[in-house]
């Protein structure tokens, strides 16, 4: 499954309560990006019947079957620097990533 640090757990539930949504988070991946395949966070409502859920600290990461053979065993983690701020996805499956790294290649 999906591994989330101490530190993306606190940002997601931050931006939670700031949306005003439950703290259930869907983790998944679509086609797109410069290396083909896209991350993508979102706050839902409800698992569906086949999503893989993970609960961490107050907080539930929900992943689709399809996602979870891409990023399974990823790590989510967030991080604050000098030049920016965000999410980053450590995918021991990606071949190839993007510079942004928010897309990558199996």
């Amino acid at each position: 499954m999906i591994t989330v640090t101490e530190r993306a757990i606190k940002k997601i539930k931050a931006l939670a309560v700031k949306e005003g949504k439950e703290p259930v988070l869907r983790i998944g991946v679509k086609g797109g990006g410069c290396s083909g395949l896209n991350y993508f966070l979102d706050f839902v409502d409800a698992p569906r019947p086949d999503d893989q859920i993970l609960e961490c600290v107050d907080l539930k990461i929900l992943c689709d079957p399809k996602s979870l053979q891409y990023i399974d065993d990823m790590e989510v983690d967030f991080e604050t620097n000098l030049m920016n701020a965000g999410f980053q996805f450590r995918n021991p499956h990606a071949k190839k990533t993007c510079s942004c790294g928010e897309s990558f290649t199996i």
